[in-house]
Order: C-alpha cells, then structure tokens, then sequence
C-alpha cells in the first residue's frame, strides 16, 4: 500500500509514471515493426548516434530534442547512403556509424564543459524530466501512434512482402525512411526515460515478447504497447522504492516479462517445446 500512498502524494512520481508508460507504449507500437523488419540494430544505432545532437543543443542553449532528431536522421540517412553506393553491408554500415557518432558525442559532451551527466544521458532518469520536455513526450508519441494508424497498411506489406509492395506501384524506400524518422522521434523521446544505452531494449524487448505470444501483426503491437507500458510502471515502482536508476530496472523488468513468454508461451516457449 506504501507505492500507492506515495503516487499519490508525489506529483512528480505521478507525472514520471505517465511519462514512462507513454514511452514503453509508444516504443512497443514502433519496436514491433523493427522486429519484424529485422532492424534491431537500426535501433540501437540510432539511439547511440543521437548523443552529438545531444552535446551540441547544450552547448548551443537549445532544447535537446532538435540537435537529436537532426543528427539521429542524419545517421540514418548515412546508413542508407553506405549501404546503397557501397558492396558493405547493412550491419557493417550501422557499426561503423553509430559507433563514430558516439565517439563524437563523447568527445563534444567532454568538450562542453556544461553541468550535463553523462551518466544520466546514458541510462536514463525520468524522474528529472521537465514539463516541457514531458508535453514534447506526448506529442511525438501521439504524431508516432496517428502515423502509425494511418499508414499501416503500406506499413504492414512493405514489412512482409516489399516485393509485391515494389510491384504494386508502393513507393518502399519513402516508406522506409518514413519509418526511419518515426524511430528517430522515439528515440530521442526515450532519451530522458530509459538513456541511450538502453533504449534499444525498450524498442526490441516488448516486441520480441509479444511476436512470442501471437502471429498477428495488428495484435502483436497492441501486446507489444502493452507490455511497453506496464514495463515502465513496475520498473519506476521499483526504482523509486529501491533507489534505483530507473532506466535499467524498467529494462530488466520488461526483460523478465520476455523470459516468461521465452519459457512459458503457447507453442513457441521452451516449455511447450519440451512438452
């Protein structure tokens, strides 16, 4: 009962908690078309290129979320431009530029001088969260979710068959770098919650949850939204109760909800498989 008392005590617990479950839903909607288009570490590129953009809007006195989204789309653009003019392939070109913009990040944020953390940029704090960067929060995800809705059909045949999409006349890489920007919105919006070491895990794990418990792809977002969401409620529960950083307990407790579906699901669990 003590949890319950204290969200309703603090405003800023309370506000965290809805700031939290906005992002894990939003990266469930997201994650689960990366899952299936296997671009996991798509994900994790990007999160990781944003941290010059990061380094540069403090520097500069601007809000953090428009040097991110710039160079988040920028690396992306980048990994695009590798792999299409070159013989490397997809992975090679997301190595070799996630790993450069994060050298850069590291470099400038160490440069700046500027009362930044380090250590909260990369795992994440959302209890520190200011309102405006909380009501960005929920525009992007709202624009992301809308998108989503409307577009998913072109969504949904890119992702499983881009072959028939090409020859029905679809135009696939608009719709794929469509996509591309939609995950660097969410990325940059996870920053504060979960950091951009681990924002990947937020994006993949829900996702990966929910494409063990179905085989339907309008399903397997809503499970996806849904296990993002009570994810980071029981994590910052968990945080705050513990004193704990709340980014890798939200982690670590949609990592539990993973290893459950991974032992325990209908058919494609380890158990049901031994059975």
């Amino acid at each position: 009962m003590n949890i319950f008392h204290d969200i309703l005590a603090y405003e800023f617990f309370q506000k965290a908690l809805l700031t939290g479950a906005v992002v894990g839903i939003v990266c469930g909607v997201i994650g689960s078309f990366i899952v299936m288009r296997g671009l996991a570490l798509m994900g994790d590129a990007i999160s990781h290129a944003v941290l010059p953009g990061v380094a540069i809007s403090f520097m500069l006195g601007i809000n953090f979320f428009v040097g991110a989204v710039i160079v988040g789309l920028l690396a992306a653009i980048g990994i695009g431009f590798i792999n299409q003019n070159s013989n490397i392939k997809n992975d090679s070109a997301i190595g070799i530029v996630f790993s450069t913009f994060f050298a850069i990040g590291v470099l400038l944020i160490a440069k700046a001088n500027t009362a930044m953390d380090l250590t909260e940029i990369l795992f994440g704090n959302v209890l520190t969260v200011r309102d405006i960067d909380r009501t960005l929060t929920m525009i992007v995800a709202a624009v992301v979710i809308l998108v989503v809705i409307l577009f998913y059909k072109e969504f949904l045949i890119t992702t499983f068959d881009p072959t028939m999409a090409v020859a029905s006349g679809m135009p696939v890489k608009t719709i794929h770098y469509g996509l591309m920007v939609l995950l660097t919105l969410v990325t940059v919006v996870s920053l504060q919650t979960v950091g951009v070491i681990l924002v990947v895990s937020l994006l993949i794990t829900p996702a990966a949850t929910a494409y063990l418990l179905t085989k339907r792809m309008s399903l397997m977002i809503v499970i996806a939204a849904s296990l993002g969401g009570i994810s980071a409620i029981i994590g910052l529960m968990f945080s705050f109760k513990l004193n704990l950083s709340s980014g890798p307990t939200i982690v670590l407790v949609a990592t539990a909800f993973f290893l459950i579906a991974f032992i325990f699901a209908p058919k494609k669990g380890v158990l049901w498989k031994w059975i």
